[in-house]
């Protein structure tokens, strides 16, 4: 019988690995930029089209690389990161398992430009799908530069399994901005379609963050500093009053590597127990330092997950560093009764020496002097006071008060207080039947004919919302409410750029934008059944819904938006509704073109009849 194990071909190997490390367009950037930052590059550009699909190029002024070693970088498993196994304990740098560049080539056009500072010439190589199609010698700049062109030009499968360009285009900001924020140090520029998106000279960290995130960012921060045997903690967390409906602003960096763990998390949101509202998420930009032994980065191949030799105690010096952040800027409250506000020192006085203070002593006070009084008030003078004079006694005040005044009472009739008549006779008077009744603040139950009907007061709230919000974008313009003083709402870049695509959509809903800038929208309407103070709670949760792309169909972007409008202003569980309100409630859920479900196609109601009820009494 003959053999059927095969060695696969390179090309081969090098498609499937690629289905591991080449995602989408943000992978490739991921694996590009680390790469330069390994390179110790100080001035990296990132250039992309159309969403990173037609091009991804990434250009530094790292330390280039040698004929050779241009050739050989686009061999699976080759890499100038480690040489031995032991080396995988140590691991200082992003990258080392030598797969990234030639799974980019197998499913891509890359073009490759580099030099050594010590050089005159450079190297440049063409390959397409694993193919070498040509390396000449070029006059080139210190550094590298790689193209990719045309991802998975020969995996049609996955080419049209990638989401919409402005879904691919948040997830290569998302890559963007993790290996920026790691590296505060380096010049980034990052171009899409040819316009200039982000511009982060070398800064500090709390700049970088700033910069990265525009906006009134440096407002939230608040710094967290802490130095352990274990592990060495510094960035910056927000203040809770700026936190928000999602997670975006989330960042943890292990060694500069930037990392998910959900174990890290949960210590942060311990340590904002009790100050944050609920479904409320605070940012943070943490920066830990650990030993290299102590972790393992090896375990999953886009590298963001690590597996930490004492988890525990990480969480705990975690969790009481934030705390401690937050109390020592009287960002948390604290409740010490026997606290006085007024013996604090300020940190300013901490270098200032105590001056004697100065005593005056009246020398002319005698305690056993008849007019120390006098001395007391008038500086010792006794010709300026006078003696108080004697006043009645205050029972004179209501002497002959229990006698009748006779000629106050004469001749005056007064009106008498108790009404006898009614404006309506008492057969017209209907009585007031209450026909609704809420149970435990969630649901609402009314009588009908056949039993009773039991309503979902949020459900029901949001479908009636949800049909308002359609009808208003769909069919007419729904009106406005001019606010006095206009709103304005801060946003990062990508939150703005969402917001500009929906603005139509959000016009039509009742929204007024008097102007648009780069990082802040001033909003002069609002729609009828919104309160101002719930209108920067509706936009985030409206980015937050829609943060994954905004669908192409404007029908479905008005679903969309109409859906995350009901869910945000309908009436929550748990709160109190008066009898009117809940009979509105009702009256507008059946008046709707669906009412049996919310727009989560969930139900809004189910009946209860009276022959079911009776079956319940059933002996």
């Amino acid at each position: 019988m003959s053999s059927i194990i095969q060695l696969l071909p390179d090309h081969v190997a090098n498609q499937i690995a690629a289905g591991e490390v080449v995602q989408r367009p943000a992978s490739v950037v991921k694996e590009l930029l680390e790469n330069a930052v390994d390179a110790k590059a100080t001035d990296i550009k990132l250039i992309i089209k159309d969403a990173g699909k037609a091009l991804v190029q990434v250009i530094d002024n790292g330390l280039g690389m040698t004929v050779t070693d241009a050739r050989l970088c686009f061999e699976r498993h080759a890499t100038s990161k480690i040489r031995l196994a032991e080396d995988l304990f140590s691991i200082g740098t992003k990258g080392f398992r030598g797969e990234a560049l030639a799974s980019i080539a197998a499913i891509a056009h890359v073009e490759m430009k580099t030099k050594q500072d010590q050089e005159e010439l450079g190297t440049q190589i063409v390959i397409e799908g694993s193919k070498f199609i040509s390396q000449e010698v070029a006059v080139l700049p210190k550094g590298t530069s790689f193209s990719v062109k045309n991802l998975f030009f020969n995996i049609p499968a996955r080419r049209n399994f990638l989401k919409s360009d402005t879904v691919e285009y948040r997830h290569v900001i998302d890559e963007f901005q993790r290996v920026a924020l790691a590296h505060p140090n380096i010049y980034f520029t990052f171009y899409h379609n040819g316009s200039e998106m982000f511009n982060l000279p070398p800064s500090t960290l709390r700049q970088r963050v700033v910069n990265v995130f525009a906006g009134k960012t440096n407002e939230k921060l608040v710094p967290v500093q802490e130095e352990t045997e274990i592990v060495t903690i510094q960035g910056f967390v927000s203040k809770p009053e700026f936190a928000k409906k999602s997670r975006g602003e989330q960042f943890f960096f292990v060694n500069d590597r930037f990392i998910k763990s959900g174990y890290l998390h949960h210590a942060i949101m311990a340590a904002y127990d009790g100050i944050l509202k609920d479904g409320a998420q605070p940012s943070y930009f943490l920066y830990l330092t650990v030993p290299p032994n102590t972790i393992d980065i090896n375990i999953h191949p886009t590298k963001t997950e690590i597996k930490f030799d004492d988890e525990h105690a990480l969480y705990a010096i975690l969790r009481a560093s934030i705390k401690h952040s937050l109390g020592q800027f009287n960002i948390a409250p604290v409740l010490d009764f026997d606290r006085d506000s007024n013996l604090d020192t300020p940190y300013s006085f901490k270098d200032l020496e105590g001056a004697t203070p100065t005593i005056q002593v009246d020398r002319t006070f005698n305690p056993f002097s008849d007019d120390k009084v006098n001395k007391h008030y008038s500086g010792g003078s006794s010709s300026n006071y006078k003696k108080p004079i004697a006043t009645a006694q205050w029972e004179s005040l209501y002497v002959g008060l229990g006698k009748e005044d006779e000629f106050a009472t004469s001749g005056i009739e007064f009106e008498n207080e108790l009404v006898t008549g009614s404006l309506f006779n008492d057969g017209e008077v209907e009585q007031t039947v209450r026909n609704t009744y809420q149970i435990h603040k969630k649901y609402i139950v009314s009588p009908i004919k056949s039993g009773m009907v039991i309503v979902d007061q949020q459900r029901a709230h949001q479908r009636v919302l949800y049909e308002q919000f359609l009808t208003n974008m769909t069919v007419h313009q729904a009106s406005s409410q001019q606010l006095l003083f206009p709103l304005e709402l801060y946003f990062s870049t990508t939150e703005m750029e969402l917001i500009a695509d929906l603005k139509l959509s959000l016009v039509n809903t009742g929204f007024i934008f008097d102007d648009s800038y780069t990082e802040h929208v001033v909003i002069s309407g609002i729609p009828v059944n919104v309160v101002e103070s719930e209108v920067s709670i509706l936009l985030e949760q409206l980015l937050s819904d829609l943060q994954d792309g905004i669908p192409e169909n404007s029908f479905s972007q008005n679903d969309s938006i109409a859906k995350s409008m009901a869910k945000s202003l309908a009436v929550k569980t748990g709160t109190a509704l008066t009898i009117k309100e809940q009979e509105n409630l009702v009256n507008g859920l059946f008046a709707c073109k669906e009412p049996n479900v919310s727009p989560f196609q969930k139900p809004t109601f189910i009946t209860m009849r009276v022959e079911d009820i009776d079956k319940k009494f059933a002996i």
